[in-house]
């Protein structure tokens, strides 16, 4: 009788073990790719906020398999192919070259953009309340960006007359993007030049192109590129005392004078709505690209008091952070 009780013992802690350890098991779910032609951030964070708040714990009832390019254009499509090869249920992609890289790679598996200027422009999309394909997501309005950096610019200095755009291989802007550039410069009475770079190595004679054209201030174009090269070309616009513009927080983080941009974090957090509807049998073709709601104006003033230029009232109360 002792043994018999001595073996059921032995049997109850075993059970007693192995059912916690089987409740630490992560539980098997979807899997999402996320892809970024650059390096993890505050936007990835976003994202997986996004998802806590719809049910989705990493880990526990979905799988993310990330990839970061860190700024190299040849690992984007590698990245992409990756995660085709894995059948994931889902891509999410941080910038336009992500979003091409990954259409190039697969047709079927849905695709989710999270910062694209000009989809319908660029033939990603049909159109945005229809996008037609395996690809939807959320729209930056480039164009409308564009402009309003060079409205903003104008507000700061009166007296411009010559901007030049800083564009670098990948960067946000189909024929029409930049069309539409050109046509709000041409309304503000501003020449605008473009100093087109294809490489790192190539950064510092279109530095010296600028220099030569005296213009009096720059704007740089969205991209993986400038996104790479942001202290360089930061620091060029501080040595050049040169007022510049930007389409990311991070570079005025950096030195850089000011920047107007969608909220990117709020942009990748509403993507989780989208990976959610997806996965729920949505498909990317019937769900409507939505366009941003929350912009930022952020200014260094800083960096304004060292190149020589006061911000005007009417410029600097806008803004939603103030570097001093």
């Amino acid at each position: 009788m002792s043994q018999k009780i001595l073996c059921f013992a032995l049997s109850a802690m075993l059970l007693a073990l192995c059912f916690p350890a089987e409740a630490q098991q992560p539980k098997k779910g979807p899997r999402i790719g996320y892809q970024s032609a650059g390096s993890s951030g505050e936007r990835e964070e976003a994202f997986r906020q996004g998802l806590r708040e719809l049910g989705y714990v990493e880990g526990q009832n979905i799988v993310i398999e990330w990839r970061f390019a860190q700024g190299k254009p040849d690992q984007v499509p590698r990245n992409a192919a990756g995660l085709v090869q894995l059948k994931v249920d889902v891509i999410v992609t941080g910038g336009p070259t992500d979003t091409r890289a990954a259409k190039a790679a697969t047709s079927t598996i849905p695709i989710v953009m999270t910062n694209e200027g000009d989809p319908v422009g660029t033939g990603l999309v049909a159109s945005l309340s229809r996008p037609g394909g395996n690809i939807t997501g959320l729209a930056t309005l480039s164009p409308e960006l564009n402009g309003k950096r060079l409205e903003l610019l104008k507000e700061t200095l009166p007296r411009l007359s010559h901007v030049v755009a800083l564009r670098g291989p990948g960067s946000q802007g189909s024929a029409v993007t930049l069309k539409e550039t050109e046509v709000v410069a041409l309304s503000l009475g501003l020449k605008l030049q473009f100093q087109v770079v294809k490489e790192p190595d190539d950064l510092n004679r279109a530095f010296e192109a600028i220099t030569k054209a005296r213009t009096g201030a720059l704007i740089v174009v969205a991209g993986p590129f400038a996104t790479a090269q942001r202290k360089r070309i930061v620091e060029f616009a501080a040595k050049s005392r040169l007022p510049a513009i930007y389409y990311r927080r991070e570079f005025v983080e950096d030195g850089g004078l000011m920047s107007y941009a969608t909220d990117p974090n709020d942009l990748a957090r509403r993507a989780a709505v989208f990976v959610d509807k997806i996965l729920k049998g949505a498909k990317p073709a019937d769900l409507p690209v939505e366009q941003p709601t929350k912009f930022e104006l952020i200014i260094n003033l800083k960096t304004a008091k060292q190149i020589g230029l006061t911000i005007p009232p009417n410029v600097l109360v806008r803004a939603d952070k103030v570097i001093k």
